[in-house]
């Protein structure tokens, strides 16, 4: 199953010529889940190749302006289209009086918004995968996020089920993890013919934070940890200031979780994208900068890493740029 990540919004709190605020949409094969909503996302939508796409839930990870600005125009986009779908909106404690404000900026829906607050440790199930809030160090009511995915079934054993006589119209269901009994009456069990469960991909989402344990607990073992980098490490006392990271805080959380990919993002506008990539790289090499429009694309382990996919909703998906060698760019 495909899996990546768009990023429509990597500035921090201010945008730039080159750089929106916080938007993330993680595409699973085909969910499209929307992390932070800042001003002008849903331009950035209609500007890349994905589109304003009748989003399902939208996903905050506090309340800060430049993480929620822009959901107030697309909902009132959504209605103006004659939407009829009901709209989930996830947020930590204050969601509800968020929205009793926005409610005048937006007026009458044609279309219901379920508002669901969680908190810290809360998990959201779903076809495959969970997604598991924790707490960001930002000072406020926030949450990040971990999209989990299950452990997969084993490689199918050709050979073991060659040996065993398993017809080609029976393995499928050992494929599925359910017995078959041959014609013989002997019952042969998905283990026979499975190698050991393959694990399922990781995503991290830490939203906002300062250097934290629970993040970097969070992250351990994560294909992908997007973290942000508001600061270079000059600024670090303005960093602890503000609950915010700088980028070798953040290469050094990565480092220690053993994550596969870090990808900075939230950066200030007085650095550009090559300094800030040059700094974590110092401390973990594998880091990218994306720039809007970019995407990750993450692939099953056994596939190969991670890779940044350089303009990967605006230009195609033809421009692989791996972490080792990426030039990043303001």
């Amino acid at each position: 199953m495909d899996l990546d990540l768009v990023f429509f919004g990597t500035s921090g709190s201010v945008p730039t010529a080159q750089r929106a605020p916080s938007a993330l949409l993680v595409r699973r094969g085909s969910e499209r889940l929307l992390f932070d909503c800042a001003e002008g996302t849903q331009r950035q939508m209609l500007r890349s190749t994905v589109g304003l796409v009748e989003l399902r839930e939208v996903f905050l990870t506090h309340y800060h302006a430049d993480h929620y600005l822009g959901l107030p125009g697309m909902l009132k986009t959504f209605a103006l289209r004659g939407r009829e779908i009901d709209l989930r909106v996830y947020g930590p404690p204050g969601l509800a009086d968020l929205f009793g404000a926005l409610k005048r900026i937006f007026g009458k829906l044609t279309y219901k918004v379920e508002l669901h607050e969680l908190e810290p440790g809360d998990v959201l199930e779903r076809d495959g995968y969970n997604l598991v809030t924790f707490a960001p160090a930002h000072g406020v009511s926030a949450v990040g996020y971990a999209l989990v995915e299950e452990p997969r079934p084993g490689r199918f054993e050709v050979d073991a089920a060659d040996a065993l006589g398993v017809a080609p119209p029976q393995r499928g269901l050992l494929q599925r993890g359910e017995s078959i009994e041959l014609s013989d009456g002997r019952v042969v069990t998905p283990d026979a013919v499975l190698g050991p469960a393959r694990a399922g991909r990781k995503l991290v989402l830490a939203g906002d934070t300062a250097p934290s344990p629970v993040v970097l607990e969070a992250a351990r073992d994560a294909e992908v940890l997007v973290h942000e980098a508001t600061f270079l490490d000059e600024e670090r006392e303005r960093a602890q200031e503000t609950a915010h990271s700088t980028a070798l805080e953040a290469a050094e959380l990565a480092r220690d979780a053993e994550v596969s990919l870090l990808a900075l993002t939230h950066l200030s506008n007085r650095y550009f994208g090559p300094e800030v990539a040059r700094e974590a790289r110092t401390i973990f090499p594998e880091t990218v900068v994306p720039k809007d429009f970019d995407v990750i694309d993450v692939p099953f382990p056994e596939r190969g890493a991670p890779r940044l996919v350089k303009g990967g909703v605006r230009r195609g998906r033809d421009e692989v740029v791996e972490p080792e060698r990426e030039e990043a760019v303001p």
